[in-house]
């Protein structure tokens, strides 16, 4: 009987992500996280435009990125830390990859200027 009864309105047992599913947005993303994501993208692409650059601002440019991202701490809501942490990325692993990144860039322009210092020698 208590089968037939439950086949009518359903159990009430419900699952935890069941439960948490009620109170996410349906998108995507959240605005606040997309936010967020915007930021880190943005440092991000600053520091790897203009880490190679010549003119004043984008140097200015590449040292507020680069100084963002490599200060550790979450000393503020908007910190590269507390950024990452919020969408669920790792600081440090950015951080080597931006390094390890940053360190062949160099030495890939190092071999375009010795290659181009042997052709000019030649």
């Amino acid at each position: 009987m208590k089968e037939t009864i439950l086949s009518y309105f359903g159990s009430d047992a419900v699952t935890p992500e069941q439960f948490f599913d009620t109170f996410r947005r349906n998108e995507y993303l959240e605005p606040e996280k997309a936010l967020l994501l915007a930021v880190l993208e943005d440092a991000i692409n600053c520091f790897q435009k203009y880490m190679e650059t010549e003119d004043r601002s984008g140097k200015e440019r590449f040292a507020e990125a680069e100084e963002w991202i490599m200060r550790g701490g979450n000393d503020w809501l908007f910190s590269f830390d507390n950024i990452c942490e919020l969408l669920g990325l790792d600081p440090q692993y950015l951080r080597r990859g931006l390094r390890e990144w940053q360190a062949r860039a160099a030495t890939q322009e190092k071999g375009r200027q010795h290659s181009g210092l042997r052709r000019q020698a030649a």
